[in-house]
């Protein structure tokens, strides 16, 4: 039984298309579906829609709903639709007519994004707790390795002299800045819908300030309307500070499968972090850092996809906001299993400090010699194209 039949049967091939793939989706979901649901039900129970008793026993069979789910053991059928049916159903099925009352004063929109905010949240911690643990063992390596020079280089070519400390600690910096759009994504999406309904608020007194509480909102989304408004918006924040955090995975990535080549050697990638070939035996290749590289293309389609579907729709929801879904999914996915990974490089990464000092050849030095000759009197033109004429 779906949550809004009324009798008529569902073509088959309208359902299909119509559910898409929430059912596979929604099993992420159901853990924080149940925990809004016990605030609801206490929220409920404190307004005297429930009694005390429905209220106790409908958190008892939430709390067994999250548990066989950790354990692999609650999954959601095709036929029902998605992970809100696949609950009440549990619910009506183990307490009769005190699960039916469990939808009272709510939507299965603001439902789910109640749901998805809470996954968004935890998502988006982990990712925070990713991105400082990177900046914590970046530094280590850098420090390890802070006496080792090495070349810098401009359009592909040698240019000054750099160091390994020099350069790891740029991308230290780099994701120091992006914690502050990390935060500013959690602290958008860090407000409550619940009681907001299907975008027009329900002709109850309901207190959201206490689901708020419960669920650890630090404020209210107060306007029903811009609630639905906000779904792809607030998401797409999310997916942008995500980016900001892949963009620089990809530029980490090309440095390191450049600098890990054998006619550079400047560092040295474990046998155990790369691949074979499948024809040439003496192959050790970067995969790892090569797929990291192309997922960040992969978050920017993602982000595109995310940000088209909610143009040009009028106020109030509608069925494309379902397919903002799987592109937030997809992009944390990706981005905090590619922190995980960039980390575990680091962990093993090798510095080849003798292929580096060989590298270090006079031309790097070419700037130096201008300003030596600038700190003797001359002036800088005249410097620059001494040194120029004598490299030449």
């Amino acid at each position: 039984m779906k949550l809004w039949e009324k009798g008529t049967p569902l073509n088959k091939q309208i359902e299909a298309y119509t559910v898409g793939n929430d059912t596979i989706l929604d099993q992420a979901l159901i853990k924080y579906d149940c925990l809004a649901s016990i605030a609801h039900a206490k929220m409920l129970a404190k307004i005297d829609i429930l009694t005390e008793d429905e209220a106790a026993a409908l958190e008892k069979e939430l709390h067994n709903i999250i548990e066989l789910d950790t354990k692999g053991k609650f999954t959601i059928r095709p036929e029902q639709e998605d992970c809100h049916t696949a609950i009440e159903a549990y619910l009506v099925g183990k307490l009769g007519d005190t699960g039916k009352k469990i939808h009272t004063a709510r939507s299965r929109n603001d439902q789910v994004l109640t749901a998805l905010r809470l996954y968004y949240k935890t998502q988006l911690a982990d990712t925070k707790d990713l991105a400082t643990e990177f900046g914590k063992i970046v530094e280590a390596f850098a420090k390890k390795h802070e006496n080792i020079i090495f070349p810098g280089y401009t359009h592909t070519r040698k240019a000054m002299p750099s160091s390994v400390a020099m350069w790891a600690n740029a991308f230290v910096d780099a994701m120091q800045d992006n914690q502050p759009l990390l935060n500013a994504a959690y602290n958008l999406i860090d407000q409550s819908p619940l009681g907001t309904a299907a975008g027009y608020g329900v002709p109850l007194e309901l207190d959201r300030e206490f689901t708020k509480t419960e669920l650890g909102f630090s404020r209210i989304q107060h306007n029903p309307i811009y609630t639905q408004l906000s779904r792809g918006k607030f998401e797409s924040s999310i997916l942008h500070a995500l980016s900001q955090v892949m963009v620089d995975l990809n530029r980490l990535a090309s440095d390191l499968i450049l600098f890990s080549l054998p006619d550079f050697g400047y560092f040295e990638l474990p046998a155990e972090l790369c691949t074979g070939s499948s024809i040439m035996p003496q192959k050790k290749n970067p995969d790892v850092l090569e797929l990291l590289r192309a997922n960040y293309h992969v978050i920017n389609s993602l982000e595109m996809q995310l940000k088209t579907i909610p143009a040009n729709l009028i106020s109030g929801y509608h069925r494309d906001l379902q397919l903002t879904k799987e592109p937030v999914m997809r992009t944390f996915e990706i981005t905090n299993s590619s922190l995980s990974i960039i980390n575990l490089v680091f962990e093993k990464l090798q510095v080849n400090e003798a292929n580096c000092a060989t590298a270090m050849t006079d031309e790097l030095y070419a700037t130096q010699k201008v300003y030596e000759l600038v700190e003797k009197g001359m002036p800088f033109r005249d410097a620059y194209k001494k040194v120029a004429g004598d490299i030449e």
